[in-house]
């Protein structure tokens, strides 16, 4: 195998073409900035991509996940299963509202939700007499997508119903996504009703991206009415609705939030939204080079596929074992960053951080299957643009530590 030259290859790179630039430039010259025209243009043409009935725009889906479970009656006291596999936001919204974040164990392949683990779960809160969950309601849950891999919904829908739970998607990793199943051969798009409210993220290093920014998709007229006056200070109208001629007068509903997405983020979003198909479509064979390249090697485990998952690609994180005779996961982390290759790690588990340790009292066991598996995670580069030399690059490096582990 040929080596390509030393340039450094980041962890990720955004695909930006003239068409998100000319639209940006067009909307400085308009003199509308904040949320107006682009807005609303990006929310029904991300509404009708997902297959939802309402979409509102919002600056991050921290935000549409906030503004989620506030529509949805979170309440002080009130408890949430929430993924220990996840990052920050997905609790840290629960805590905003005064909730308690349940903290589950994950799925030793997937890495997403375990049901088993969340029944136990919700058992033990439910059967509490040690003080420390006792008279606590479990009224939600929050799964996630890990790396675009869509959890199975139906399952979830059918765990949420019998246990009278709401369902909050953190579809942050999961832009253009589906999933089928056996019982239903259709494929479901993520939104495409998949729960009470879906939340998506443009981030970044997103599938498609606006820099910062995010969407509540819902199908209930109640819950985006609430979330979309929430989302800009609990007002009756917003700025746009009133140039438009809806009139200067607004009333206050509620203390919302400032979450609203501005137009200048909307003008790149409705072109990536055009081309998240084919973002898409990059990333996954970009990620099926990395497969079949790291097949003949035992000691590296690479992400699952499934024939009945659309899977959006957001991640790539391979699994090294030293027990196994792989490599040890901080030492591939230190020699890729040393030959300027970029990496990430998804994630400490939430119930191995401080705060809800020292807070919560979570402790390792609390989740074993994540406490045993996160040591060993490395998400490698992935993203529309990465040309074969680079992938080969990494692959290279990664399986060059494993040889010297081994040796």
């Amino acid at each position: 195998m040929m080596l390509p030259n030393n340039a450094p290859i980041p962890f990720f790179r955004p695909s930006i073409t003239d068409a998100e630039v000319n639209e940006v430039t067009d909307c400085l010259r308009s003199g509308w900035l904040t949320s107006g025209p682009r807005v609303k243009r990006f929310e029904e043409e991300f509404a009708a991509a997902v297959g939802g009935r309402h979409a509102i725009a919002v600056n991050s889906c921290t935000s549409a996940l906030h503004l989620a479970v506030e529509a949805l009656g979170l309440r002080a006291g009130q408890a949430v299963l929430v993924p220990t596999m996840t990052f920050a936001a997905t609790a840290g919204i629960v805590l905003h509202q005064g909730g308690i974040p349940i903290l589950v164990d994950c799925e030793p392949d997937t890495l997403n939700i375990c049901l088993e683990d969340a029944r136990r779960k919700i058992e033990r809160v439910r059967s509490d007499r040690s003080g420390r969950w006792t008279g606590v309601e479990v009224v939600g849950m929050i799964p996630v997508h890990v790396g675009g891999f869509m959890v199975d919904m139906d399952a979830i829908g059918e765990f949420a119903r019998e246990h009278s739970l709401w369902v909050v998607e953190d579809a942050a990793h999961s832009l253009p996504a589906a999933y089928r199943t056996s019982c239903q051969p259709r494929w479901r798009r993520c939104g495409e009703a998949t729960a009470s409210v879906t939340c998506f993220s443009f981030y970044a290093n997103k599938t498609i991206t606006t820099g910062e920014g995010g969407m509540a998709v819902t199908e209930d007229d109640v819950l985006a009415s609430r979330i979309r006056s929430m989302s800009l200070h609990g007002l009756s109208n917003d700025a746009w609705e009133r140039y438009r001629g809806g009139g200067w007068d607004y009333r206050i509903q509620a203390p919302g939030y400032k979450y609203n997405l501005t137009d200048l983020a909307a003008a790149i979003g409705i072109h990536q939204l055009a081309r998240a198909e084919a973002l898409r479509r990059a990333r996954e064979e970009v990620a099926s080079r990395y497969l079949r390249m790291f097949s003949p090697h035992a000691a590296i485990g690479t992400p699952p596929v499934s024939a009945d998952r659309l899977h959006s690609w957001h991640l790539f994180p391979i699994r090294m074992s030293p027990a196994g005779g792989g490599a040890d996961r901080d030492q591939v982390i230190a020699a890729l960053t040393a030959r300027g290759i970029g990496t990430s790690v998804h994630w400490r588990p939430l119930h191995l951080h401080p705060f809800y340790q020292q807070k919560l009292g979570y402790r390792a066991e609390d989740c074993p299957v994540a406490s045993r598996v996160w040591p060993t995670l490395v998400s490698l580069p992935l993203y529309p643009g990465m040309t074969a030399e680079e992938v080969d690059r990494v692959v290279v490096e990664v399986v060059a530590q494993t040889r010297r582990a081994a040796a």
